[in-house]
């Protein structure tokens, strides 16, 4: 029994590992793929035999490694050689044609070239079994555990009849989102961030303890071939439809069949227009002949293939002077140090300041007021130095430290322990109370958008908010006295404030800017505790029994409820009219621990029925699954009634369900 349920499980959980990581489109709850992997790791911790090869397990990491030992690879995994223009793509194309001695049209299939760290994966007999650093091109180092924690990898290939063997190629990456909010909060925690999202996943990869890596939001792209037996392919094209239908993320939407030199150069002229807007890195094309049996004709010549080349684009860089060197105070009293710089464009876009994000960084790279400095942007994103043009530097110029008071309320600054960003922790400290503010307002908090920053530094300035409450208290008379508020606008804030009071709990618990607290950790803390009085008295065992919560976001969450003063700020907001649009969850009823599933048309309609078993304790659930205590049917119920019966679960009819609710 256990291991036929462990194969089930396996299955079932990689399956929504495709299709969140991969299609990124989820069928069931975090909720509820977080119950079915912990019922897969209890049969593994209860019964030693069950096969762990392929088990999603293995995606969260083990104990460190002292190191990494390294692995050849069958087919060298050569470098590019490298365009730069559209004359040179020409030149590429003429350099085939010549050794083919053909004069006709080569056909070539052009795609991103990813900025990130390319990786070998060897999967034999459909498993994955080793996972390989490009290297020196011929010897590379093996990261296998680590890179069984991406889970955009499939740990087995999907299809019944695999190859011997199928050696992936691809790269590993982060996509840019998710590149800044990993800096943010490695900023929140004091802890040195990254310079750019390839830096970042390179030495993710290279991780000896590969539970860190699992905690990264690496993302993983196939795009080739290493050694294959049992498996054959005529093009290019064919070799990635196949990559996608083995599981892997491909880029797709962004490859194109080109018939000539000149559908190449458009490609490339489109896609560095694209660019900016990708969701991560890339700084050129690849552009291969699509023909394999070409490509084996064409060979290589040094230690690059004659029939694939990088058109680059050019480096998005620029040179500037740092004017100054300000220091900000965030809404967590986090100091951070920020060069304001001469206005200079980079990749189109206007650059004045750049973060230079701590005292380390700074001595890092010796960054100086009067520098000239090479900038960009990481990511595409945020402008970030470089590197500073030593031999440009002003003969006077002098290091820079980070000040040892608060720049807005001259309080001593303190780093804690661990750390290595300096904080204010003077709770009166305008600067804070004027981001924290900023953040209360803002769309993904409470949303009023009518308060904007600079309202929000008059009001402040002018005694008229002191707290997080006062917004609700402001009037009409104090708005129109401030300069340029006129009748019309004064009536939008107040408007947009009255709005604001109809929120809902995730965005309420985010407003608040608990240290450690984002969007997804205040839905966790939403969907758990349900009610603000049931937050409040939360303990630290009640936060760590939440998956996705650890000691340090338990600790924050519980000394910021026991400071008095935020409690009383909750509980006046509450007071000033803010309440939730969505109905509690009932933590009683005669449906309580109980998960239902609702399919085909019912006397009803669904959201009434919903609402039912809310109210009566039940949860509702989004797909069927072994965990799954009832599935309701209605009329024409489909295919989740078929699935349900396979797995046992219990079918109820809609007077079934009214019954079990009044007995």
């Amino acid at each position: 029994m256990n291991h036929r349920r462990h194969e089930e499980l396996k299955k079932i959980i990689s399956h929504h590992d495709y299709l969140y990581h991969v299609l990124d489109r989820p069928e069931i709850s975090d909720f509820e793929y977080d119950r079915l992997f912990k019922e897969l790791l209890e049969l593994e911790q209860s019964d030693p035999t069950l096969t762990l090869k392929d088990s999603p397990s293995q995606r969260v990491g083990s104990s460190p490694l002292e190191s990494f030992s390294k692995g050849k690879h069958r087919i060298p995994m050569i470098s590019l050689g490298n365009s730069y223009s559209a004359e040179e793509i020409g030149d590429f194309d003429k350099r085939i044609k010549s050794y083919l001695k053909r004069s006709d049209p080569i056909e070539y299939l052009c795609e991103p070239k990813f900025d990130g760290l390319a990786i070998e994966l060897i999967y034999e007999n459909g498993f994955l079994t080793s996972a390989l650093t490009r290297g020196d091109g011929t010897t590379g180092e093996v990261v296998t555990r680590n890179i069984k924690t991406i889970k955009s990898i499939p740990l087995r290939l999907k299809t019944d009849n695999p190859p011997k063997l199928f050696e992936v190629r691809g790269e590993v990456l982060i996509f840019k989102k998710d590149f800044l909010a990993m800096n943010a909060e490695y900023e929140e925690m004091g802890l040195n961030v990254f310079a750019n999202p390839r830096n970042a996943a390179a030495g993710t990869v290279r991780q000896l303890d590969s539970s860190v890596t699992a905690s990264r939001p690496l993302r993983f792209f196939a795009y080739g071939l290493g050694a294959i037996d049992g498996i054959s392919f005529e093009t290019q094209k064919a070799v990635q439809a196949s990559l996608g239908k083995f599981g892997f993320p491909i880029a797709e939407k962004l490859t194109r069949i080109c018939s000539n030199s000149q559908a190449v150069i458009d490609f490339y002229i489109e896609f560095e227009k694209l660019r900016p807007n990708l969701d991560f890195d890339v700084d050129g094309i690849v552009i291969k002949v699509n023909s394999l049996p070409l490509q084996e004709e064409l060979g290589f010549v040094a230690r690059s293939p004659r029939w694939a080349t990088a058109a680059k684009f050019k480096p998005q860089q620029a040179e500037s002077v740092i004017e100054e060197i300000q220091v900000q105070v965030g809404r967590t009293g986090a100091l951070t140090p920020v060069a304001l710089l001469r206005p200079t464009k980079v990749g189109g876009v206007q650059i004045s300041h750049a973060t230079l994000h701590n005292q380390e960084e700074i001595r890092r790279k010796d960054i100086r007021v009067g520098d000239t400095v090479v900038i960009q942007r990481a990511g595409d994103v945020i402008p970030e130095i470089v590197g500073v043009v030593l031999d440009q530097r002003p003969a006077t110029s002098t290091p820079y430290e980070m000040p040892k008071v608060c720049p807005s309320c001259g309080e001593n600054v303190f780093v804690p322990e661990n750390e290595i960003i300096p904080r204010c922790l003077n709770p009166f400290c305008q600067a804070i109370l004027k981001e924290s503010l900023k953040h209360f307002v803002s769309r993904r908090a409470m949303n009023i958008e009518k308060v904007g920053d600079r309202l929000i530094e008059t009001l402040v300035d002018r005694g008229l908010i002191r707290k997080f409450s006062d917004i609700y208290k402001l009037t009409a008379e104090e708005l129109f006295s401030l300069e340029r508020q006129g009748l019309k606008s004064t009536r939008n804030i107040l408007d947009s404030i009255n709005s604001s009071r109809k929120s809902s709990f995730p965005r309420f618990i985010f407003s608040l800017g608990i240290r450690f607290v984002g969007e997804q950790t205040a839905k966790l803390l939403a969907d758990h505790f349900v009610t603000v009085d049931r937050l409040i008295d939360a303990k630290s065992d009640d936060l760590l029994s939440i998956p996705e919560i650890g000691p340090k976001v338990a600790q924050s969450i519980v000394s910021w409820f026991s400071n008095p003063k935020n409690v009383a700020e909750v509980r006046e907001l509450l007071a000033a009219g803010i309440y939730f649009s969505e109905p509690s969850r009932s933590f009683s009823g005669t449906l309580s621990g109980k998960s239902f599933l609702i399919t085909g048309t019912l006397p009803v309609p669904r959201d009434q029925a919903k609402d039912l078993i809310e109210q009566n304790g039940g949860k509702i659930v989004s797909s069927v699954s072994a965990k799954l205590n009832f599935l309701v049917v209605g009329k024409e119920p489909g295919s989740k009634l078929q699935k349900a019966e396979s797995l046992g679960v219990p079918i109820l009819l809609w007077e079934d369900l009214q019954n079990m609710i009044k007995n």
